[in-house]
């Protein structure tokens, strides 16, 4: 007999609703088909219905947010083979199963353990068995059901800036579109009210205004200007549940700026502006600023000024600073105080950007009056002329006056002028000026042929003010006179052979003439009168400025006469008439049948062998050099051969030299030599000073020899007494320091040096006995004596 079993499922929600079930597509399995009895809580239920095997499982909702101490109820699931002898046991498994959703393994009662949100996950899927406890096996197929967790209004509406930036051009019409704001609630729109938003502006009426159901903020004012007022704060809100009492809101700003139109036209502050200009203020230099105020900004608030009446329209203008937007007036034309001291112009400034929407607001334009005081300054002479140019011929006379410059000074008290020339372009002097009248005179010969123009600058300076001056230049031409004769056009020197024949011609002429011709050089040809009638060519006048020189005779003999000098007289058609005689050397040279030459030289056929001129000076130089370089050499030698002054190491001398005398200074460097001090009879009769050059050679007197044990301080005073008395004595004060001081010596160490590291008093009185020639040096220790006992 086959059983049917029946699985019962409770469902209980203890709120005041009613919690209800709804089918699920059905789950086919291998069990026998039962009834499927569905209850509902409340006491309601429904007819029982036979159908197929199967489980048919409900949808259940639960609430979101619950708040109660205890664990939320779902709902109780029941096996009709349960006989309530605890022998089945319930499980769920799924999406929360043991965590979240329990159940009594026992009554099958499932229970929700946290609080649920439906924004965190909306549905759970489950699934739930019986098992028999004792063996552990299902008494019915696991079965699959759902748990919706039923929404209610926990969220805010949420919008998606914090902050919602926009601009709309001032003065738009009512209406214009500004900016469109966007919320969202994470509630569930498919279920009530919760998430359905309405949006209205808690700030910033009434300037705009927002659409309730779309969010788009449009401007609800007319004519908003931007000069008034440029930034706008408008807050939003949006609320759920349809706007409705209870309903949830968020609200975020939106900033809205004004940006800028052209409605607004230029405008000067004031209708009048002056200025002072010197009147020797430089072209295109300004003179003045002017602006027009315009309250928009940025292109709308560019301004083009124009000077558009006045009596100096053309003597002024004015242009647009881009930065300041400020209209600045130049000098376009020079001032002069003398004729003209005001200037009354009208200046209009326009904008550039005109939008003509605005045009009804009026003319984008406005106008001022500009007056320009023109100062008098002490104004430098000024020339009648920009330059001068003056023409003068070059056989003028000294003193010649060539022409006059004119300055005056331009102001109204008319200073007297003085004239100069600046002598940096005048450096020969060739010019001067009269300084009172401005006459320009010759002050040296003029050469067109040397220089044709002489540019100079002439100085005009008040004699008041001298640094008030201005130059001018001055072009000064030389104009030609015929004072240069007609000369060859280079060096004629040509040759006639012997056997030339009559009437043959030999060379043509042709000149040239440095002064310039109008019309054209035009120059004649004749023998010189000496040379006419005796000479041995003919010359003939071609009468196109050349000439041709013809032979007389049939044969010419070098060996009779080498060579012929011709004189030719050269004369020009111009006045006054200038001559020349120039020369034209002819040589007999020996030439072969076709007149080819082939020697001029009648020498040549006696020494063939000769040397020309420029070798045998070159050969000269030659022997020139060898002789220096000789010279030079041995020259060279005999110094390197010349005695030292030191030949021994052994020979040690110091010399104190007085700079301070009318003596030889450096140059007396001959000491006395140690070797005499040990024995003096080794004194060479003949060895004269190797530093001097005597004028006159006088044998030295020769003393008697000291003997052996002579004290030195002996000798020395013996030595200082010769050199006294002797003519041929150097005018040289010298003090030798010696290495050996002799046996038993009185004066002990004449050192400097050791003197220094002496602590007794020495006393050098002895000093002014010794003569004239040490009296320097016994000034130098008497005075350190006696600045010790001071």
């Amino acid at each position: 007999m086959r059983t049917y079993h029946c699985f019962w499922l409770l469902f209980w929600a203890g709120q005041p609703h009613q919690s209800f079930l709804t089918p699920l597509s059905k789950r086919t399995s291998g069990f026998p088909e039962k009834e499927k009895v569905l209850v509902l809580s409340g006491n309601s239920r429904q007819d029982l219905h036979r159908s197929k095997r199967s489980w048919m499982w409900n949808q259940f909702f639960l609430l979101e947010e619950y708040t109660g101490t205890d664990y939320q109820y779902v709902g109780k699931l029941h096996s009709d083979q349960d006989k309530g002898d605890g022998s089945l046991k319930y499980i769920l498994s799924g999406d929360g199963a043991g965590d979240l959703f329990i159940i009594n393994e026992n009554t099958g009662d499932i229970q929700a353990t946290k609080r649920l949100d439906r924004e965190e996950k909306p549905v759970y899927i489950l699934r739930a068995q019986a098992i028999n406890r004792r063996t552990g096996r299902p008494v019915e197929p696991e079965s699959e059901f759902i748990i919706k967790i039923h929404d209610i209004n926990d969220n805010e509406p949420m919008f998606t800036k914090d902050v919602y930036n926009a601009s709309i051009p001032e003065m738009s019409d009512v209406g214009t579109f500004v900016v469109q704001v966007t919320a969202t609630d994470a509630d569930d729109p498919t279920y009530g009210n919760s998430a359905k938003v309405v949006y209205s502006i808690l700030q910033g009426q009434p300037y705009f205004s927002v659409e309730s159901e779309t969010g788009i903020i449009k401007t609800a004012l007319l004519n908003m200007d931007r000069e008034n007022r440029e930034q706008y704060q408008v807050v939003i809100q949006a609320k759920d549940m349809g706007g409705q009492m209870g309903g949830l809101s968020g609200t975020t700003t939106v900033n809205i700026t004004l940006t800028d139109v052209n409605d607004n036209p230029p405008r000067f502050p004031q209708s009048t502006y002056q200025f002072r200009a010197p009147e020797s203020t430089p072209l295109d230099s300004p003179i003045g600023r002017i602006k027009a105020n315009d309250a928009d900004v940025d292109e709308n608030a560019e301004i083009e000024y124009s000077i558009t009446e006045g009596d100096g329209y053309d003597m002024f203008g004015i242009t647009t600073d881009k930065d300041t937007q400020e209209g600045i007036i130049t000098v376009k034309k020079a001032l002069d105080f003398e004729s003209k001291n005001l200037y009354i112009l009208k200046v209009e400034a326009s904008n550039t950007h005109v939008d003509p929407r605005f045009l009804y607001l009026g003319p984008f334009k406005d106008s001022a009056t500009v007056r320009i005081q023109v100062e008098d300054v002490d104004e430098p002479p000024m020339f009648s002329r920009p330059a001068y140019i003056m023409e003068v011929k070059e056989d003028v006379p000294l003193n010649s006056i060539i022409g006059t410059v004119t300055a005056q000074d331009p102001d109204a008290a008319k200073n007297p002028v003085k004239y100069s020339v600046d002598r940096h372009t005048d450096m020969d002097r060739v010019f001067n000026i009269n300084s009172g009248n401005g006459s320009i005179f010759t002050s040296k010969p003029l050469d067109r042929e040397t220089l044709l123009w002489h540019n100079i600058t002439v100085i005009a300076a008040e004699i008041n003010n001298p640094k008030q001056s201005s130059r001018v230049p001055v072009f000064i031409k030389v104009l030609d006179v015929n004072d240069n004769a007609p000369e060859f056009a280079m060096f004629y020197e040509t040759f006639v052979c012997e056997n030339a024949k009559a009437e043959q011609l030999i060379q043509t002429l042709s000149a040239v003439d440095k002064d310039d011709s109008y019309n054209g050089h035009q120059f004649s040809f004749s023998l010189a009168p000496e040379a006419a009638s005796s000479s041995n060519f003919t010359l003939q006048d071609n009468r196109d400025n050349t000439a041709g020189i013809f032979t007389r005779k049939t044969r010419y003999n070098r060996h009779e006469t080498s060579t012929y000098f011709l004189p030719v007289v050269i004369s020009d058609n111009d006045y006054p008439i200038q001559s020349s005689t120039e020369t034209v050397t002819i040589r007999v040279c020996a030439c072969d049948h076709r007149g080819k030459m082939l020697s001029c030289n009648a020498e040549a056929l006696i020494h063939p062998t000769g040397l020309s001129t420029g070798a045998l000076i070159a050969i000269l130089l030659c022997i020139i050099i060898l002789l220096v370089t000789v010279v030079l050499f041995a020259a060279l030698r005999r110094q390197r051969k010349k005695e030292p002054l030191i030949i021994s190491k052994e020979d040690i001398r110091d010399n104190i030299v007085s700079y301070n005398d009318e003596g030889g200074g450096e140059e007396d460097t001959q000491a006395f030599d140690i070797g005499t001090l040990r024995n003096p009879e080794a004194i060479d009769d003949n060895k004269l000073r190797r530093d001097i050059v005597p004028e006159t050679l006088f044998m030295p007197r020769r003393t008697a020899a000291a003997r052996d044990n002579t004290d030195v301080r002996d000798f020395i005073n013996q030595r200082l007494k010769e050199n006294d008395t002797d003519p041929t004595a150097p005018p040289y004060d010298s003090l030798a320091t010696y290495a050996y001081e002799g046996n038993g010596s009185v004066a002990e160490s004449l050192s400097s040096l050791e003197s220094v590291t002496t602590d007794g008093d020495q006393d050098y009185d002895y000093l002014s006995d010794w003569g004239p020639r040490f009296k320097k040096l016994a000034d130098m220790y008497g005075s350190m004596d006696s600045d010790k006992d001071s």
